[in-house]
């Protein structure tokens, strides 16, 4: 395998990833026409399409399947290589690129950002809001932060929050025209406001007390995909919310919004970093785990 070769295969892989030949241009500072090229001449000289093309998609094809999963690790193994001899001279530098869903960066990661960024100023941190979980090697990420309870078993994890909880909530309003529900599958008669994740999955409600463990998929007439909007809706009277705690405290406090079940809402592992076992850790991502640790920073 010659340079070329190597360069088309790193290619083929952002190509993959974003599924679009105009955005991964735009990652690798390329035209259009020069990634498809280069994909194409690499399908040529191995004799076997690896991406199918249509008018509105690129997706890999059997044989592209393939090949990419064992590029990706390769791949992601030659990228921490070249980042740790360029951040060889002690400061953490170039691009991090992080997966979270929203709530953990709005709560976890944004409100220090700056003095992140401060104490790292040759990092690039970006920051890829999804609520999915996401196969960080094979989208090229350097790492991602997700609930515990969702971990794959071969990533390392290191703690980011304490536990976390979550309530179901309505407003004053709302129970002036609805009784309060004393059992989980009270839950049944009434409005709830249900939360749909990026993957199309409308979520059933977890609840648990005295090691017994329920899955509820209520129903409603609204559903989200946020959980601030799912607050903003929950405090209009649109229905019962379940959400995290840590995301209505004020409005508990202040009586604009009414737990109940409280005694069926226990708490979980929260937040997680997880990364890729690697022999060599890039210095910059090193600094952000250690910065952003539970307990750390």
């Amino acid at each position: 395998m010659n340079r070329t070769q190597l360069a088309q295969l790193a290619v083929l892989a952002v190509v993959a990833r974003h599924r679009n030949f105009r955005r991964a241009a735009e990652e690798l500072g390329v035209a259009p026409s020069a990634a498809s090229h280069a994909v194409a001449a690499l399908e040529e000289h191995l004799g076997v399409r690896l991406l199918a093309r249509n008018t509105r998609s690129v997706r890999p094809t059997e044989e592209g399947e393939r090949l990419l999963e064992r590029l990706s690790p390769a791949l992601a193994e030659i990228e921490a290589g070249l980042s740790a001899i360029a951040e060889s001279g002690g400061r953490p530098a170039g691009p991090l690129r992080i997966t979270m869903p929203r709530l953990a960066a709005e709560d976890l990661i944004v409100p220090r950002v700056g003095a992140f960024l401060e104490a790292y100023p040759d990092i690039e941190l970006e920051l890829v809001l999804v609520d999915r979980f996401e196969d960080i090697v094979e989208q090229g990420f350097d790492a991602g932060l997700r609930l515990g309870e969702n971990l794959h078993a071969d990533m390392i994890a290191v703690r980011a929050s304490g536990p976390w909880r979550g309530v179901i909530v309505g407003s004053p309003g709302y129970f002036e025209k609805h009784p309060v529900p004393r059992y989980p599958n009270d839950l049944m008669h009434h409005r709830c406001i249900r939360r749909r994740f990026s993957s199309g999955r409308i979520y059933r409600w977890e609840l648990e007390k005295d090691g017994k463990e329920i899955a509820i998929d209520v129903s409603g007439p609204l559903i989200l995909s946020d959980q601030s909007l799912i607050r903003a809706a929950a405090l209009e009277g649109a229905g019962l919310a379940f959400i995290f705690e840590r995301k209505v405290e004020e409005d508990l406090k202040a009586g604009r919004l009414v737990e109940v079940l409280s005694d069926w809402c226990q708490p979980f592992d929260g937040f997680y970093i997880y990364y890729a076992s690697r022999r060599q850790m890039r210095p910059a991502l090193r600094a952000f785990i250690d910065f952003f640790r539970h307990g750390g920073g």
